[in-house]
């Protein structure tokens, strides 16, 4: 490939990390709980997840190529018919705005917690940042993640440089744990079945944008190993504080924290960027759908999507994560099972 086609999978890789990298896996809690508290069983786990991450990311996107999908509903009908897509695209929308109004939450507490500033300070700077910004459409999803995501690359490659320098390093490969097995086997696919579920609300329209199709399975390679890599290293950061660091609700702030107040500081800053750069790719798959179904302004849906979102809010971070995700990761594992079962058509190269 030529020099600007590897810029564009570089740009690929950085979008489906930063969509992938949302509020549970920059604070810890995700890679804690599908991860870590399974021992060593979670390193063979992220392992799986990872070659899942690359292998269904790039299927979605080449599928999304071929049938030049305008959003992820042309192409859950073209995977599974009309009458099941429809139905699982109506799913996806309801969960979108489930997961942006964990997000908006999640940057509210930011706000409150860690900035000593107003929980209704951080939601409606939030929506008005992400409405502004949307209105570029994926050129801005481009730009802060083109941002956002070399910076948490940098802040994973410190962690994992200071986590070396501990006694209890290698504990990624030797602790124990007392969950059966077959939770722990089970956990890569739940993990990646939500991820890429909600993921395919921007995987699909940079599929159906990208005329090469080499494009983009490097830009899909390498975003899947970004992925793989960062929870890589915050399970071995995580393992070498267990079982004392299950004690925190931001398990990796808590660590950056043991560093230095600082990089403590600059960690909670990469959060609210994680949890923003997730509700922009959101609230643009959403926007996408609406607008395919109804034909309404993307400006306007983009709106009232964030209003909606708002009022959802009010119930707090940590009840809309606890309530809502494990519904969605459940019923995701249907999609998960049915896009891995679904054949490629050969693809031409332009």
């Amino acid at each position: 490939m030529k020099l600007r086609d590897w810029m564009k999978s570089l740009q690929i890789a950085a979008i489906y990390m930063g969509t992938i990298v949302g509020a549970g896996f920059a604070t810890g809690q995700e890679i804690l709980q599908f991860f870590t508290r399974f021992g060593n069983w979670g390193t063979y786990a992220i392992i799986a997840a990872t070659f899942f991450f690359i292998w269904l990311g790039n299927k979605v996107m080449l599928l999304a190529h071929q049938i030049q999908a305008k959003s992820y509903e042309d192409l859950n009908i073209a995977l599974f018919g009309k009458k099941l897509g429809s139905l699982i695209s109506l799913f996806m929308l309801v969960v979108l705005l489930g997961v942006s109004a964990v997000m908006l939450a999640g940057a509210g507490t930011v706000f409150e917690e860690n900035w000593n500033l107003p929980y209704q300070l951080g939601l409606i700077a939030t929506c008005v940042i992400c409405f502004l910004l949307l209105r570029r459409g994926m050129h801005a999803i481009i730009a802060v993640n083109s941002i956002v995501v070399p910076i948490m690359l940098l802040f994973t490659l410190i962690m994992f440089f200071h986590t070396l320098k501990m006694p209890n390093t290698m504990s990624f490969m030797t602790i124990k744990t007392d969950f059966p097995l077959w939770t722990a086997l089970s956990t890569p696919f739940l993990y990646t079945a939500f991820n890429l579920a909600l993921a395919q609300a921007v995987l699909v329209p940079i599929g159906a944008q990208t005329t090469n199709p080499a494009v983009i399975k490097y830009g899909s390679l390498l975003g899947g190993l970004g992925i793989g890599f960062m929870l890589g290293v915050g399970h071995i950061a995580l393992s070498a504080h267990m079982p004392g660091i299950q004690q925190f609700s931001i398990p990796m702030g808590g660590i950056a924290l043991n560093m230095s107040s600082i990089v403590y500081y600059i960690y909670i800053a990469i959060i609210f960027s994680e949890v923003f750069t997730t509700l922009l790719a959101d609230i643009y798959g959403l926007a996408l759908q609406v607008h395919e179904r109804s034909k309404l302004s993307t400006n306007l849906i983009i709106f009232i999507a964030l209003i909606c979102c708002y009022f959802l809010s009010q119930l707090g971070f940590g009840k809309l994560l606890a309530t809502l995700y494990p519904l969605f990761g459940f019923i995701s594992l249907g999609w998960f099972i049915l896009i891995a079962k679904k054949r490629l058509s050969p693809l031409k190269k332009p």
